[in-house]
């Protein structure tokens, strides 16, 4: 289905960062749809510019686009390829389905634990979606606990995945309909979103807030409903949900 619509692909063994290789082309005149993909990355990079261990087995691949929308709206993809991940492991791994959660903005989860993220770059002429899944191993002793595909009893290889991402990214492009179906989107998110309606922490670069997440306004950001009733619109930040402890307290509060 990809393939058919004009979506190239490159496939590499060790690269830098597949993010990296698609701005360098984007540079040198190629144009999307151009998927870029590579058993191994040197110098991958998540969100905050935080490292994104790359070792082979899981998937690394970036999508190149060209025009994909008005400029304001390229935050929407970030929803979009979350979407599209998750259609994309529940096609290889149906009794995954369950399990499977959507935190915000755009990473998945396993039985609350990460298992893929997304780096969305560039805006106007150029965007790039940077999407790495832990298909056979994930990293120990990070801020947010980690898992792979593998661990949920789940064996794919990257080849396979990318195969049904691809797919599944056309399909939830076209419903996003250049930011016209964001609507749409976003509803299919919500119903997927780790800890809606539930009490969550937020961490921001300078200091964190607790509250109730209530929902996505119609721009994507999260909205928080504060101990005092007060609502907080947060652009950007890291979710986690309470410990046990925490949600005594907010229970007993």
């Amino acid at each position: 289905m990809a393939a058919a619509r004009g979506v190239k692909l490159i496939v590499r063994d060790t690269i830098d960062s597949t993010n990296a290789e698609a701005w360098t082309l984007a540079r040198g005149g190629e144009r999307g749809p151009l998927w870029i993909a590579a058993a191994r990355q040197t110098a991958g990079r998540g969100r905050r510019g935080n490292t994104w261990i790359s070792e082979p087995g899981n998937l690394y691949a970036s999508l190149l686009l060209t025009d994909p929308s008005a400029p304001q709206r390229t935050a929407e993809l970030s929803f979009v390829a979350a979407l599209a991940v998750h259609d994309a492991v529940v096609d290889v791994a149906p009794s995954l389905g369950s399990r499977l959660a959507v935190k915000w903005p755009n990473d998945l989860l396993i039985d609350g634990a990460k298992c893929a993220g997304i780096l969305i770059e560039g805006g106007g002429p150029i965007v790039i979606i940077g999407i790495g899944v832990n298909c056979t191993h994930h990293p120990a002793a990070t801020p947010y606990p980690a898992t792979d595909l593998a661990a949920a009893d789940t064996a794919v290889s990257p080849q396979r995945l990318l195969a049904r991402l691809s797919k599944q990214m056309m399909v939830r492009l076209d419903q996003w309909e250049r930011g016209a179906g964001f609507a749409s989107i976003r509803a299919d998110w919500m119903a997927r979103a780790m800890g809606l309606g539930q009490s969550i922490r937020v961490r921001l670069p300078q200091r964190e807030l607790a509250g109730q997440f209530q929902t996505l306004d119609e721009t994507g950001r999260l909205v928080l409903r504060l101990p005092d009733g007060s609502l907080e619109t947060v652009s950007a930040g890291e979710i986690f949900a309470l410990t046990e402890s925490e949600q005594m307290l907010s229970t007993q509060g």
